[in-house]
């Protein structure tokens, strides 16, 4: 399938318990985790990106640079990444496929990853996968491909585990796009931030 118009979700809106401080606005490089996430992300050419914001709104409206993007502010975020996700769905362009989904907090995603799961989501590769899974190395992490066909699925997800039990559900077609190198960090943890900046290219 052709996706012609191409949407992103950042997923923004989580509350930061463990680190007791928004991790979005945590520095990293000349900016924020989450600033350099959405460069990242911004770099890879979509057509459309829409991201979840929470509790946190209106602090990262007032030091992270949102131009050009659908940001949406999640009311009930604290239940857990499926609100997130319904509240993004909904927003994606009529246009679009299928949308690729990130993390707010997972600036070294690969652009040429990025092109890779967007090549395979839209020439398809021989299969019909409704959902392409990110592998690195054998450990499955973002971005993730869902195609629109998987959108009335997500909308009905609760919780916080939920789109990882919709793929392991075997009821959408799911293929992987295999990567050798490890799973980009994320940050959940005042460790994981300092194992971010210790990889960091100085």
């Amino acid at each position: 399938m052709t996706v012609g118009h191409r949407s992103a979700v950042v997923l923004a809106a989580g509350d930061s318990r463990r680190l007791g401080v928004p991790k979005q606005l945590l520095p990293y490089r000349e900016t924020t985790l989450l600033g350099a996430t959405l460069g990242m992300v911004r770099s890879c050419g979509f057509d459309q990106i829409v991201m979840t914001l929470g509790r946190d709104a209106e602090a990262v409206r007032d030091q992270v640079d949102l131009a050009g993007l659908d940001a949406i502010e999640v009311e009930d975020s604290g239940s857990g990444c499926g609100s997130s996700l319904r509240s993004a769905v909904a927003a994606v362009d009529r246009r679009a496929g299928g949308l690729v989904l990130f993390l707010g907090d997972q600036p070294g995603i690969a652009t040429s990853t990025v092109r890779r799961l967007l090549t395979q989501a839209e020439d398809g590769e021989g299969t019909s996968a409704q959902i392409v899974v990110t592998r690195y190395r054998g450990h499955a992490g973002h971005p993730f491909w869902l195609d629109r066909s998987v959108f009335p699925a997500v909308i009905r997800l609760r919780g916080d585990k939920g789109l990882w039990k919709l793929i392991a559900s075997g009821r959408f077609g799911t293929a992987t796009l295999e990567v050798d190198t490890a799973v980009p960090p994320d940050v959940d943890t005042w460790d994981d931030y300092l194992d971010l900046l210790s990889a960091a290219p100085t």
